[in-house]
């Protein structure tokens, strides 16, 4: 019942076999985690995010850089041209 043989030799093996490979791919692909992506539309893309604040006045979404006065009474971005 408990005896040795070719089978259980092969299976024990395969089974070791397995869990050894496993470990390396997950090893592997834990190592590319944070590196940049191999395509550089996606990286542009996150590189170009930026942040975005709500207007009082017109409750629209604006980014922060570029925000521009709405034309409506209180709001609290400067006007075009006027920095």
């Amino acid at each position: 019942m408990l005896g040795f043989s070719l089978g259980k030799f092969i299976v024990l093996g395969l089974i070791i076999a397995a869990v050894w490979y496993g470990f390396k791919f997950v090893g592997r692909r834990n190592q590319g985690v944070g590196k940049k992506s191999a395509d550089p539309k996606v990286d542009d893309a996150v590189s170009d995010a930026q942040n975005m604040e709500k207007c009082d006045q017109c409750a629209t979404f604006v980014p922060v850089s570029v925000a521009e006065n709405c034309g409506r009474d209180g709001c609290p971005y400067p006007a075009a041209g006027a920095e």
